[in-house]
C-alpha cells in the first residue's frame, strides 16, 4: 500500500468523502481518489461477477413482473414475434 504525500491527505481531510481528481503532470493522465467504501460500492455495480446465472435469472424475471410482461393483454405481443413463425 502506498502511503499519501502530505498534501494529497490534505486534500482527503477537506474532501469531505467526495472525489478527489489528480493529474500525472508527466502524462497528463487523470485519476480519482474516492473512499474505499465507495470504491467497494461501485465495484459490486460494474462486476457482477458475485452473481450465478440463475440468481440474474431471477432478477430478470422479477424486472419482467414490475414491468407488467406477464399480463394477459401483453401476449399479443407473442403473435408478432418473427421467430416464432412456422
Amino acid at each position: 500500500m502506498i502511503t499519501l504525500p502530505k498534501d494529497i491527505q490534505e486534500a482527503v481531510r477537506t474532501s469531505e468523502d467526495q472525489p478527489i481528481r489528480l493529474t500525472d503532470p508527466e502524462t497528463h493522465s487523470e485519476y480519482v481518489v474516492v473512499p474505499a467504501n465507495l470504491y467497494d460500492q461501485l465495484q459490486e455495480l460494474f462486476y457482477e461477477h458475485t452473481l450465478t446465472q440463475d440468481e440474474k435469472r431471477s432478477l430478470m424475471l422479477q424486472a419482467g413482473k414490475r414491468a407488467v410482461w406477464d399480463d394477459p393483454e401483453m401476449d399479443v405481443y407473442n403473435d408478432l414475434d418473427p421467430r416464432r413463425q412456422q
